[in-house]
This record gives C-alpha cells, structure tokens and sequence, in this order.
C-alpha cells in the first residue's frame, strides 16, 4: 500500500513568514517556469521578491499561507477583494493539491466579501490552472523586468453570487 501524503493546511500570512515566502516565490519561478520563459527572464522575476516592497504588499493584501507538517509551501494574496497578487506554491509541493486549496479558499472568501469576479495577471506556466478553474484570458500582456521582458496574460474569472433564499449546493 501507498503511504498517503500529509494534508495541507492553510492558514493567514504572518510577518515572520516573509523569509519563508521569498523562498518559495524565488524557488517556484525558478524551477518551475523554464519551459515558458529564458533563464534571464527567470532571474528578472525571481529578484522582485527582493524587492523591499515584497513585504508590504504581502500585508496590505489578504494573504493566506499552505502548510505541509507546519512548514510553509504555498502562498496566495487577493488584494482589493477580486484581484490575485501572488500565488506561488513551493516546487516540492507542486502537485499535491496546494495549489487547488489555496485558489479555492480565495474564491470563497471573495465571494464572501462580495465580490463579483477574480483577476489575475497570469504567467504561461500557470495560464492552464486558471482557465481549468473558469478563468478568460482578457488581454496578452508585456512586463519590463530590469532589461528583461515576460508575457503573460490578464484573466478574469466572473463569480456567481448564490440566489436569494437559496443555499449552495
């Protein structure tokens, strides 16, 4: 028999988490990417999570951080109820459902907070993720990174708000 791998928990963003983050955005970009974009284009990208503003725009948004056994592997920021700032979940944890968890608690807490759609600017590597989750590519996009530039594509999802004096299935 197979042994069943650990449940991922989920849990809200702690500065002391910051560390953690950085890692896991720099390790994600870098391994996980190549097929989409140049090594340059990787370095470009993996240094914003240097950048001093990091923090801060991880705590000015809602961020929710996955665990695996207690330690960090994922992270997503819904800044201003309808827009994913960040979503990155650590290489290592790729494929055991992270991910999926994360985008999920987003959605729901969005719909909670009233919004009406999700918008996401999003990387070749993760376009299929979005669009299995309903996403429509809006717009294709071009990033200056430093002496660099990456696509990628602006989608939206639109959110259906429960009818009136009817609980969702």
């Amino acid at each position: 028999m197979g042994q069943s791998l650990p449940k991922p928990g989920l849990r809200p963003f702690l500065p002391a988490d910051v560390p953690a983050l950085v890692e896991i955005y720099q390790a994600s970009v870098e391994e996980l990417t190549g097929e989409d974009y140049s090594e340059n284009q990787q370095e470009a990208w993996a240094a914003l999570a240097e950048d001093e503003s990091f923090p801060a725009r991880l705590g000015q948004a809602l961020t929710l951080v996955a665990t695996l056994e207690g330690s960090p592997v994922g992270f997503i920021a819904l800044k201003d109820n309808e827009l994913i700032d960040f979503f990155y979940v650590h290489p290592a944890a790729a494929g055991q459902g992270v991910g999926a968890m994360l985008y999920g608690a987003v959605e729901k807490l969005a719909k909670a907070r009233g919004a009406s759609r999700l918008v996401a600017d999003v990387s070749d590597t993760a376009r299929l993720f979005f669009e299995q989750r309903g996403f429509q590519p809006q717009r294709r996009n071009t990033v200056s990174l430093g002496d660099e530039w990456l696509g990628n594509t602006t989608m939206e999802k639109r959110l259906s708000a429960p009818e009136e004096g009817r609980l969702p299935s």
